[in-house]
């Protein structure tokens, strides 16, 4: 087997994720009436945002949420990753909520419907989010 440097392996896999959310985005579209939940994921933490994507123009945040976010920074302190995403999930629900957002389509963003991005999604649907 050939050697191949970590960075190298490390841009590789990034590529090959751009490709797949390139690929998914062709599909999902956020409109005003069914927003995109969008997930990105570092080693370190989870985000979600929704996000409006209008024709001929950029798009639009509407709320966000993350493992950083005050509200539940404390609670998720001694948790695992799997957890802190499902607590995040369901803090996005609530935000979306708050702006009269109850459907939504889900955005993976090239991640396999696995592990975080999973829990993530479940804590959005117990706290009543559609998609």
């Amino acid at each position: 087997m050939r050697y191949v440097s970590e960075r190298r392996r490390t841009e590789y896999r990034a590529k090959r994720r751009a490709r797949r959310h390139l690929r998914v985005r062709k599909k999902v579209e956020g409109t005003p009436e069914r927003p995109r939940l969008v997930v990105f994921r570092s080693n370190r933490h989870i985000y979600a945002q929704i996000v409006i994507d209008p024709p001929f123009s950029s798009s639009v945040i509407v709320t966000g949420a993350s493992t950083l976010s005050p509200e539940i920074r404390e609670a998720i302190k001694d948790k695992s990753k799997t957890e802190q995403a499902k607590e995040v999930g369901k803090l996005i629900a609530k935000r979306a909520k708050l702006k009269g957002i109850s459907k939504v389509v889900f955005d993976r963003a090239g991640y396999k419907y696995h592990g975080r991005v999973k829990a993530l999604a479940e804590g959005a649907r117990e706290e009543g989010l559609e998609f």
